[in-house]
């Protein structure tokens, strides 16, 4: 049963995410606000302390306490604290909805004898591979959560039969007229506010945390050289290639992006909106070295135009209603099916 908890998760934050598009945001994610916060619901059926050794069935599969708990401690670990205890029935039933709402999923996409191409599995493990640095580091993984790669696979397996099957159900009802984008546009000017941002390009020569004074001194040093050779007009792309000792930007020429105002530390923000288009910072100084700004672009802040927005709103209206119409498929399959809940 643990192979099923990626997708239960999966399944858990989906139905978590159901805000407007995140489509005014700047380009650097360093920073961002609190999401808003869910409207109240109605209190959950209680939940025994002590939960029984089998807690569901759906229809020839039983849904054990240990599923359940591992389940919701998966939950926690991505949450990064315990469950409160004031939360604890809505959470336990609400995880408890998800596995048997897999489970049903699962069982149908079998019963449909939906079947994945061995390549495109390895495709999907390899991609969850690459979010490991090292291959170490995703043995170690697997190893905490107690799982094998022959059960990584079973996983992969039994989530994209269940996508074969969701695609089969809902893909034909998910479209998405013109005018529902121009409706939707309309009535949320509020989520197309973009704040005055600056695209910037920089160089770092970096200060090592702890460095002493005679360190600070050769960084600052070598960063005023790198200065005059920005000065004397050659090519700042190719400097920050050479010498920038930022590893997310220095490959790029040292193109950050666009970001808003606290998205970036004080004295390189101050910087970086103070100065004109086109222009050059002189050294600016953090708590990460010695940095060389260039403004390529400012914007003022502004609602952005359906134009530059239509294909994200159309994205997110098709998530809705995917999620609303494969909503509507599970309740069937409860419909049909025999499901027990047994606390």
């Amino acid at each position: 049963m643990t192979r099923i908890l990626t997708l239960v998760v999966v399944f858990a934050l989906a139905a978590c995410s159901r805000g407007t598009p995140a489509v005014a945001s700047g380009a650097s994610t360093a920073q961002t606000a609190p999401p808003a916060e869910a409207p109240a619901e109605a209190s959950a059926k209680p939940v025994p302390a002590q939960l029984p050794d089998v807690v569901a069935r759906v229809n020839d599969h039983t849904i054990t306490r240990s599923d359940l708990e591992t389940a919701v401690g998966e939950l926690e670990a991505r949450a990064g604290q315990k469950l409160p205890a004031d939360q604890r029935d809505r959470v336990l039933r609400g995880v408890l909805d998800q596995l048997v709402s897999y489970r049903l999923l699962v069982q149908e996409s079998t019963a449909r004898k939906l079947t994945v191409p061995e390549a495109d599995i390895d495709a999907r493990i390899a991609q969850i591979r690459s979010q490991f640095p090292t291959e170490q580091l995703f043995a170690q993984t697997l190893e905490q959560r107690k799982m094998t790669l022959e059960g990584l696979r079973a996983d992969v397996r039994e989530g994209m039969q269940i996508d074969r099957l969701i695609d089969a159900e809902v893909a034909k009802r998910t479209s998405v007229t013109a005018g529902e984008v121009d409706d939707f546009h309309a009535k949320n000017p509020s989520q197309f506010q973009q704040a005055e941002r600056v695209h910037a390009s920089h160089i770092l020569i970096r200060v090592p945390e702890g460095a002493d004074a005679a360190a600070k001194t050769q960084a600052r040093e070598r960063a005023a050289g790198v200065l005059e050779e920005v000065k004397a007009g050659k090519d700042f792309a190719a400097l920050a290639k050479q010498h920038s000792q930022d590893p997310g930007s220095a490959a790029k020429g040292g193109d950050l992006g666009y970001f808003e105002r606290g998205q970036m530390v004080g004295p390189f923000e101050e910087a970086a909106f103070s100065l004109p288009t086109g222009q050059t910072s002189e050294l600016v100084e953090t708590p990460f070295g010695f940095h060389i700004l260039k403004v390529i672009d400012k914007q003022a802040s502004r609602t952005l135009p359906l134009v530059e927005v239509r294909a994200q709103v159309e994205q997110y209206l098709q998530g809705q209603t995917r999620e609303r119409e494969t909503r509507a498929f599970i309740d069937t399959l409860k419909a049909t099916g025999k499901v027990e809940i047994l606390i």
